[in-house]
């Protein structure tokens, strides 16, 4: 008798566990989403856009020519003196670094911008979630990424987040 007690308490503590999983309520939110479609996301790419865009403009002219240079001294640099070969060597190691230079800068600049703007929208972003979470009674909050396999549909409420956010 106190086998059988034992083994249908063991069952339950395995079964309503299992049970209360299903019963949670399981939404589906892309924070990154959330953010990236914010009017003050907008306004903060714009932003950097304005202050690294000369930046930008010039790596990618750099670019091209770095490309023309590269591919006539591979059509070319058989037949030119070697003087003129040096000359061109000597513009591409410098355009090269300029360009470099320019990229790291860029970057630089783009991991500042969204270091502060993450820094800034961190706590507005807590609270949209905690709105929707009340809001639709949800239990278990995942990313898109983290979800291998759902029978059902799950909400997206990624949108709904980026909305309260704004009007926030």
């Amino acid at each position: 008798m106190r086998k059988l007690t034992a083994a249908a308490c063991l069952f339950g503590a395995m079964v309503l566990p299992v049970h209360a999983a299903q019963a949670a309520e399981v939404a589906v939110l892309d924070w990154r989403a959330a953010l990236m479609n914010t009017q003050s996301a907008q306004t903060s790419l714009s932003q950097l856009e304005g202050q690294i865009g000369g930046q930008q403009r010039e790596a990618q002219s750099l670019g091209n020519e770095l490309q023309q240079l590269q591919e006539r001294l591979q059509r070319d640099g058989e037949t030119m003196a070697q003087s003129e070969r040096d000359s061109l060597i000597a513009e591409l190691q410098q355009k090269g670094s300029r360009f470099e230079q320019l990229r790291r800068e860029v970057i630089q600049a783009q991991q500042r911008s969204e270091q502060q703007f993450l820094e800034s929208a961190e706590a507005k972003l807590e609270q949209a979630v905690e709105q929707v979470l009340e809001r639709h009674n949800i239990d278990v909050l995942v990313e898109p990424q983290g979800v291998l396999h759902s029978s059902v549909d799950l909400p997206n409420v990624t949108e709904e987040v980026t909305q309260i956010f704004n009007s926030m």
